[in-house]
């Protein structure tokens, strides 16, 4: 089965249903899009860096996760300042961040194979209804959970290689190749989801 992000553990966290934990990710991301504050906006985000740290994961395998993301929550931040006020912009930047944290400590915590089979569960009536094929959109969910961290690793091993080529100041060299890598990647996606529904 496959494990991108799950770290074993015996914390609070690790215990807590899967069912329980996707339920209470989703009632915080409706919360926090609700709140303005940046104050309380704050909060939230340390009560996600509290639960991320509850985890017993490493800093450094945390920070692994997270990088990547910290370029593109930098652009988003100066562009909102840009526009609607550094304030505004503060609000934003604490959200993500609390949203990212909060969907990291889930995901570090809970089986990829449980998040699945919760998914499945709860897609079931609308299956009934034959609306959606329950298995074909948790595999769907399970290969996406699989690809994502692996675009992360193709990215690293392109800069790795195109710097030792002497490319690594060139974006088209980095970029094409990785593209390339995904779309195969997507396609091998795609054919796996169509063998499961014959």
């Amino acid at each position: 089965m496959m494990e991108p992000l799950y770290v074993a553990g015996d914390s609070v966290l690790h215990r807590l249903p899967a069912w329980l934990k996707l339920l209470a990710l989703m009632a915080a991301g409706a919360g926090l899009f609700v709140l303005r504050d940046p104050r309380w906006l704050a909060l939230a985000f340390l009560a996600a860096a509290v639960l991320v740290w509850s985890t017993g994961v490493a800093a450094a395998a945390v920070w692994r996760q997270v990088r990547g993301l910290a370029w593109v929550l930098l652009a988003v931040g100066a562009f909102t300042a840009w526009f609607q006020g550094w304030l505004e912009a503060l609000a934003v930047l604490l959200r993500v961040a609390a949203m990212v944290g909060l969907a990291l400590a889930v995901t570090l915590s809970t089986r990829t194979s449980d998040l699945i089979a919760v998914c499945e569960k709860a897609l079931m009536p609308l299956e009934r209804m034959r609306l959606v094929d329950a298995g074909k959109v948790a595999l769907a969910l399970a290969l996406t959970l699989r690809f994502v961290p692996e675009i992360w690793r193709n990215f690293q091993e392109i800069r790795e290689a195109q710097a030792a080529r002497g490319l690594g100041a060139n974006p088209v060299a980095l970029i094409v190749p990785l593209i390339v890598l995904t779309l195969k990647r997507a396609q091998e996606v795609s054919e796996a989801i169509d063998a499961r529904s014959h």
